[in-house]
C-alpha cells in the first residue's frame, strides 16, 4: 500500500465525519464525532475533527498518530470567516498537508465532480454555493444569529417560540404546540432555560417533529415548513440566476423539504454524483498533485 493517505473531513453544526482512502482511492476507514462549526466553537470543533479522524484511522487498522503521511481536505462549517479558518489550520499542523474550505465547497465538489453546478445545503443551517466558469457564488450561510433561514435550527427555534405564543393565548394550541410544551412539562421557564443554552444542533432536534406534524396538516407545523421551503426556494433560484445548470440539495432537510418546493424549481434539482466526503478527498488530492483543476483529479 502506498505510504500516502488521503483524509476527507465534513464538519457541520451537528456532526463531523471523516473518510480515509489510499492513493488508489480505496476506502480504508470512516469515523464520526460531534459538532464541528469552527466559527461558533473552534476548540470543540478541533476536538471533534480529531475524534472523527482517529476513528477513521482505527477503522483502517492504522495508528492515528501517524498523520505525517496524510493529506487532508476539510470542509467545515464556519470556514467562510477567514480569521477563524486560519486559526483552524494552525490546529491541523500534524498533517502532511491540510486544506480547509467550507462544507458547502466540498459538497459542491462531491456533487458535481468539479463541473459547473450548484449545491444548496439544507441541514441544521442552510446555504448555497454555485461554481460557474470557475467563479464561486455563495448565498447565505452566515450563521444562526442572522442567517440559516431554511435550516433545522431556525425551524426548531420557531417551533419553541410559537409554542410559547400558544401558551400565552396569542396563537392556536395546535398539536405541534402541545407536543413542544409537553416536552417542557408546560413550564415556560423550562423553555426559556433551554433557549438560554441551546446549540444549533439542539434546536434542530425539533425539526423532525415539525415535519411529522406538518405531514398530517398541523397548521403551525405547515407554516414553519412552508417558511423554510420559501427560504430554500430563494437560495435555489439565486443559484439558477447565476447560471448553474443544475442544483443538488444536501443535508438532512433536503429530502423532506423537496415536496414543498415549487414544481418549476424542483425540475432543476439533480442527484449528487458523490457525497461531501468524497469532495473533501478530491480537494486533498488536488493539493497533493499540485493541479489547478479538480476535474483532472476526479477523472
Amino acid at each position: 500500500m502506498s505510504k500516502h493517505l488521503f483524509l476527507g473531513v465534513d464538519g457541520g453544526a451537528t456532526s463531523c465525519r471523516a473518510r480515509l482512502c489510499n492513493l488508489d482511492g480505496d476506502l480504508l476507514g470512516e469515523g464520526l464525532s460531534g459538532p464541528a462549526n469552527i466559527h461558533s466553537d473552534l476548540a470543540g470543533s478541533l476536538r471533534s475533527i480529531q475524534a472523527a479522524c482517529e476513528s477513521a484511522f482505527k477503522g483502517a487498522g492504522l495508528n492515528p498518530l501517524n498523520t505525517y503521511q496524510t493529506h487532508a481536505g476539510l470542509g467545515l462549517a464556519g470556514a467562510g470567516v477567514n480569521s477563524t479558518c486560519e486559526r483552524a489550520r494552525a490546529g491541523l499542523a500534524s498533517f502532511a498537508t491540510a486544506l480547509v474550505d467550507t462544507d458547502a465547497y466540498i459538497a459542491w465538489l462531491g456533487a458535481h465532480q468539479g463541473n459547473d453546478g450548484a449545491i444548496v445545503i439544507l441541514g441544521t443551517g442552510s446555504c448555497g454555493l454555485a461554481v460557474v466558469n470557475g467563479r464561486r457564488i455563495s448565498v447565505g450561510g452566515w450563521g444562526p444569529e442572522i442567517s440559516d433561514e431554511a435550516g433545522g435550527q431556525r425551524m426548531g427555534r420557531e417551533a419553541l417560540r410559537r409554542a410559547l405564543w400558544a401558551f400565552d393565548g396569542r396563537a392556536e394550541q395546535t398539536p405541534l404546540a402541545k407536543k413542544v410544551l409537553d416536552r417542557f412539562a408546560w413550564d415556560p421557564s423550562r423553555v426559556v432555560g433551554f433557549a438560554a443554552k441551546a446549540t444549533s444542533a439542539q434546536y434542530a432536534e425539533f425539526a423532525p417533529l415539525v415535519l411529522e406534524c406538518a405531514s398530517v396538516g398541523d397548521p403551525l407545523a405547515k407554516t414553519l415548513v412552508e417558511e423554510a421551503a420559501v427560504a430554500a426556494t430563494h437560495i435555489i433560484t439565486r443559484m439558477m440566476d447565476v447560471g448553474a445548470p443544475a442544483v443538488t440539495l444536501i443535508g438532512g432537510l433536503a429530502k423532506p423539504l423537496t415536496p414543498w418546493l415549487p414544481a418549476d424549481v424542483r425540475r432543476f434539482i439533480c442527484e449528487p454524483r458523490s457525497d461531501p466526503l468524497d469532495g473533501a478527498i478530491l480537494m486533498a488530492r488536488q493539493t497533493f498533485f499540485g493541479l489547478e483543476s479538480i476535474q483532472s483529479v476526479a477523472s
